[in-house]
């Protein structure tokens, strides 16, 4: 290896080490058929998270969908209203999604009956992840 290009390979790598992409999945039935959300952080200088939805039920569809970037104490709660069909909650925002075509859409205002609390994806003990329900006040116990 060159002696020039040795800091400019160190100089990338600790560029590339704010980087981070961590997927949590809501497993429905089966390895194919899922709720994944995505949070990235493409540059070290990002703030907060992008995040993405994965709706899929393989192999007729699979789709990505944004939800709204998030800070750093991120959550979104997943509800199930009837099978095939979730709602999420991010913070104010509110968006449903269904299995059988891999769609999703926000809502305008609050569903009146989002469904069975089935968990969040969160960070908990420094891991993003899909927390399932605990039974604990509708899954509203605090962030860690």
């Amino acid at each position: 290896m060159k002696p020039r290009l040795l800091p400019a390979l160190l100089l990338l790598a600790s560029l590339l080490a704010g980087c981070a992409k961590e997927p949590a999945a809501y497993l429905i039935g089966g390895g194919g058929h899922s709720l994944t959300v995505e949070r990235n952080k493409p540059y070290l200088w990002s703030e907060g998270w992008e995040l993405d939805l994965i709706v899929a039920r393989q192999p007729e569809c699979q789709r990505r969908h944004a939800l709204k970037k998030a800070g750093e104490k991120m959550r979104v709660d997943l509800y199930s209203p009837e099978p095939g069909v979730f709602i999420l909650n991010q913070g104010k925002r509110w968006y449903v999604a269904e299995t059988k075509a891999c769609r999703m859409q926000q809502y305008d205002e609050e569903p009146a009956e989002p469904g069975a609390y089935l968990g969040a994806f969160r960070v908990r003990n420094g891991v993003f992840a899909f927390v399932p329900d605990a039974g604990d006040k509708n899954g509203k116990e605090s962030q860690e």
